[in-house]
C-alpha cells in the first residue's frame, strides 16, 4: 500500500517478538514497549521539513540542519496509546500531547467518544496519532474524523500492529493517513482481536488481563 510504512528493522522486530509470547509482564511488557516506540518514532518522522543554519563548532563555522517546521502534536488514543508517551516525548520534547477517548459499545457497534482534549492551533503542525493496535480499523477511522476537523497539517497513524482487514478499512476511509508500523498481521478472530497479534495492548500494559 501506497501510504503504509513498515519499520524492518532487525532490532525491533526482535523486540515485537517479545511484547508477542504471553509470558512477558506488565512491567517488562511496558519496558519493551518503550524500547520500540523509539523506533516508530523515527520511523514516523522521517518527512519532517529541515532547514540550514549557521552554527560554530569547537574547531570552524558550519551550516547544519535544523527542524524547520513546529514540532507534531501527539495524540495517544487513550489508555493504551499512552505507551508510546514516554519515548516520543523524548525524542520530541517540544511537542504538545492531546488526547482522544474512545470505546466500542457492543450493541450498537459504534464508536463512542468520552473524552477528547486537544492542543491549540493544530492547523500550524502535524499530528502522530498514538495506538499501538488497528484491529478492525473502526476507532482509528473515528479518530482521524475528529482530528481532521482540527486541519493539520498531516495526520500519521502510528501502531504496533494491524491486521490486513483493519488496515484496508482504514485506508478506503482516509487514504491520505500514512501508517506506520512493525507489522501487518494476517486476520482478525471473533473477537476482532488480532491474530496472532499480542493480545490487549493495554490489558498487557497495565496488568489488568483478566
Amino acid at each position: 500500500m501506497k501510504d503504509l510504512h513498515l519499520v524492518k528493522n532487525p532490532l525491533a522486530l526482535h523486540k515485537l517478538s517479545l511484547l508477542r509470547k504471553k509470558e512477558t509482564p506488565p512491567s517488562e511488557f511496558q519496558r519493551i514497549m518503550t524500547e520500540v516506540s523509539y523506533f516508530l518514532c523515527v520511523k514516523a518522522t522521517e518527512n519532517l521539513l529541515l532547514e540550514e543554519k549557521e552554527i560554530e563548532t569547537p574547531l570552524v563555522k558550519t551550516k547544519a540542519p535544523f527542524l524547520k517546521e513546529l514540532s507534531p502534536v501527539l495524540i495517544p488514543i487513550l489508555r493504551a496509546g499512552n505507551g508510546f508517551l514516554e519515548a516520543f516525548r523524548t525524542l520530541l520534547p517540544n511537542s504538545p500531547v492531546g488526547f482522544i477517548g474512545l470505546y466500542r459499545e457492543e450493541k450498537a457497534k459504534t464508536i463512542v467518544e468520552y473524552y477528547k482534549k486537544l492542543p491549540e492551533k493544530m492547523e500550524k503542525r502535524r499530528v502522530f496519532l498514538l495506538d499501538p493496535m488497528l484491529a478492525t480499523g473502526k476507532s482509528a477511522v473515528a479518530a482521524v474524523d475528529l482530528l481532521k476537523k482540527e486541519k493539520p497539517l498531516e495526520i500519521i497513524f502510528v501502531n504496533l500492529l494491524a491486521s490486513r482487514e483493519g488496515l484496508s478499512y482504514f485506508h478506503e476511509k482516509h487514504p491520505d493517513v500514512p501508517v506506520v508500523t512493525l507489522s501487518v498481521d494476517p486476520k482478525l478472530d471473533e473477537k476482532a482481536y488480532i491474530v496472532p497479534g499480542l493480545g490487549d495492548a493495554g490489558d498487557r500494559i497495565f496488568g489488568t488481563t483478566p
